[in-house]
């Protein structure tokens, strides 16, 4: 009981956001903003005062963490077994473009800034797979300094904060309908959370296309780490050893349970009041958790970091949007 009562001022909190930016989003006109990204907003607006109050802290972290993860399995009720291989299928062609170019663009950007390896294959692992997440799964495996981990994270956040707010607009000026956008999203933005904010301020259909890539890439996680930890073990020094890798921490297992509800609502069986319900709840659960995020958003956390290594993360990133941009209208083109 004890660890609940810790935990509800932020889930509360992060409850009370998500509301009102429900009711923000309600009488904005359609399409503008969605509660999602209102949420992250709002989250984001407020960290100045909630961060002083420790409280809130470990509700916060939760919130951000577990329920995110649950928004993201009870979003698998409004789909069928055949719509996520098919965007699975897409995903991984996609991929074959975007892993390219974020890592060949990474090794450049090397190069140019001379940055230490570490420190770009962060940046490109980031980009290609899962943001901050596959920072700090990889980070450790190949003993990367605290500053090269901070540095990858930071070029992360700063770029998904332009993503989410940007490219939404920049989806309907260029004309793109629910399935494009969502293949561009799904493979162009990094963290899971901005993906599903970015995703659902298009549509709610965009947003469950762009989730369903960003899954399928978040899977690429497991393999990069292996080749990774190898890599590191040829470079280093016979006396060190690469960090043990570890499949059941690095495996995203909330994975299996989104499939398994897919699963369920393949069946055919479900009601569709029930759809309707567990939709508006993972909704919900999204717009939680991204309150949660925006919550521990600090802009000043940031201020310090150096410039090359921002100069390579945004180089990468804006690289990868526009092969994923271009890559995606090909295979739209292709299928018609």
């Amino acid at each position: 009981m004890s660890r609940v009562n810790k935990c509800l001022p932020g889930i509360m909190i992060s409850v009370g956001i998500a509301a009102m930016a429900y009711m923000a989003s309600s009488f904005l006109p359609a399409g503008i903003l969605g509660g999602t990204l209102i949420a992250l907003i709002l989250g984001m607006l407020l960290n100045p005062l909630i961060c002083r109050y420790e409280i809130f802290d470990s509700g916060i972290n939760w919130t951000s963490k577990t329920i995110l993860r649950a928004g993201i399995i009870i979003a698998g009720i409004t789909l069928s077994f055949p719509q996520v291989i098919k965007a699975g299928k897409y995903a991984l062609i996609l991929m074959l473009f975007t892993l390219a170019t974020s890592f060949g663009v990474g090794y450049a950007c090397k190069k140019i800034f001379k940055i230490n390896w570490k420190l770009t294959s962060l940046l490109s692992v980031s980009t290609a797979i899962c943001g901050g997440t596959a920072v700090a799964t990889l980070g450790p495996t190949i003993r990367a300094k605290n500053r090269d981990i901070a540095y990858a994270i930071s070029a992360t956040f700063i770029f998904d904060i332009i993503t989410v707010i940007a490219f939404p607009w920049i989806g309907r000026l260029l004309g793109l309908g629910d399935t494009g956008y969502g293949l561009w999203i799904g493979t162009a933005v990094n963290d899971t959370s901005s993906v599903v904010a970015a995703g659902y301020a298009f549509s709610d259909a965009a947003g469950l296309l762009a989730t369903i890539v960003k899954l399928t890439r978040t899977l690429f996680i497991v393999p990069v780490v292996f080749v990774f930890s190898w890599i590191y073990a040829k470079k280093e020094t016979p006396s060190q050893t690469a960090a043990k890798v570890d499949i059941r921490k690095i495996f995203p297992w909330f994975i299996l349970g989104f499939l398994a509800v897919v699963g369920i609502r393949s069946t055919g069986h479900v009601p569709d009041n029930i759809v309707t319900g567990m939709s508006f709840l993972s909704k919900l659960f999204l717009s939680m958790a991204l309150a949660a995020i925006g919550l521990k958003t600090s802009l000043k956390e940031v201020a310090g970091v150096g410039i090359k290594p921002m100069i390579a993360g945004v180089i990468i990133d804006t690289s990868v949007v526009f092969v994923s941009l271009f890559a995606q209208a090909g295979i739209l083109q292709f299928i018609k």
